[in-house]
């Protein structure tokens, strides 16, 4: 038996931006849905962050989320299997107010708020939701008791890759996982494993930190124990490196920027007349989101703070928590992170 596995698609993200919904929409449009129907693949279990806000969700995005996605699970009478995450939470100590059960999901969806064992063609599943207060005692018993060789889950494990070159030094130890074949988790976005544990990682761009991140999504079977990744070819994060002494940019082709986010690295202008028509190109004869000139004039945050933090992390968090690492300080660096990541997400909330 073959499982899709899906995680982190973040419903409404970027403030329920219509470019990241179109971009969303399209690869449960070109990449998702058909590799479903080609491969006649009829369970989904989803490994949480369904949406992106815990404290409430616009209309609109309820309204693409549900026609686009939900009802098409329905009406392909797929079997799908929600385990609760993060951000699909009201409170952060319990799970039991929550998005899935309040959108009222089709009938084939059963959303799973606390640790339980579930039966697919024979093989036992340990599925853990997002550990909260509410739920921790009973969810480390039964990570420690159960016969389950395989755990699926929304988990926060020490030493695993959030985001690009960006490690999470907080949450559970590895070892209390020991007893399972293999650990499937949704919650970080980019894609890792130490061989027992695999973090998936996020389906499709959401952040610059996605940036050159492979994306897409899984099919687990039941028999065999493997992983199979899909690959998803859609990007919505794209630069270019100006250098007008080595190419003619008035040739170039721009046909992949469109319906992108663009960031263009000058590093060398000589010819004002080709970089204007280049711009020009860019914002008004394709589709292209947003451009972003970045052009070395020794800034002061390119003074304080390493170049590769602009080349490597542009989103707000890991902007941030690269700063953290290179600044000159006596303070705890993972705690002042963590301390800086609550301040955010609470932020984000509200």
């Amino acid at each position: 038996m073959k499982i899709a596995l899906l995680n982190d698609t973040h419903f409404g993200c970027r403030n329920d931006n219509p470019a990241f919904m179109k971009h969303q929409n399209r690869f449960y449009d070109e990449v998702f849905f058909p590799y479903m129907i080609e491969h006649n693949i009829k369970s989904l279990i989803h490994l949480g962050d369904v949406v992106d806000r815990r404290k409430f969700i616009n209309h609109n995005t309820a309204h693409n989320f549900k026609k686009n996605f939900w009802n098409r699970l329905e009406n392909l009478d797929i079997d799908t299997h929600i385990i609760i995450g993060n951000h699909d939470t009201y409170f952060k100590n319990t799970n039991e107010v929550n998005a899935m059960e309040n959108l009222s999901l089709n009938r084939n969806s059963i959303v799973y708020t606390k640790t339980q064992e579930v039966t697919f063609d024979g093989l036992n599943i340990l599925f853990v939701p997002w550990i909260c207060d509410d739920n921790e005692e009973d969810s480390l018993y039964q990570i420690d008791n159960s016969t389950a060789e395989i755990c699926m889950g929304h988990l926060e494990v020490k030493g695993f890759e959030m985001h690009k070159g960006h490690i999470n030094e907080h949450g559970y130890e590895k070892n209390i996982f020991k007893r399972f074949e293999k650990v499937l988790s949704g919650h970080f976005h980019k894609k890792s494993t130490d061989g027992q544990i695999y973090y998936l990682g996020t389906q499709y761009e959401m952040t610059w930190s996605d940036y050159h991140c492979p994306k897409g999504f899984h099919i687990f079977d039941t028999s065999t124990r493997e992983i199979e990744r899909i690959v998803n070819p859609l990007q919505i994060f794209r630069k270019i490196k100006y250098d007008d002494t080595k190419e003619d940019y008035n040739k170039k082709d721009l046909s992949k920027y469109e319906n992108c986010f663009v960031k263009l690295f000058v590093v060398n202008r000589t010819d004002e007349d080709m970089f204007n028509n280049l711009i020009d190109r860019l914002q008004n004869k394709i589709n292209v989101h947003e451009v972003n000139i970045i052009e070395d004039g020794g800034s002061d945050i390119t003074e304080t703070v390493k170049e590769n933090i602009l080349e490597q992390g542009e989103d707000t968090m890991t902007f941030l928590h690269n700063y953290i690492e290179q600044i000159n300080t006596d303070l705890d660096k993972p705690k002042l992170k963590k301390f800086v990541s609550e301040v955010y997400t609470e932020a984000s909330d509200t």
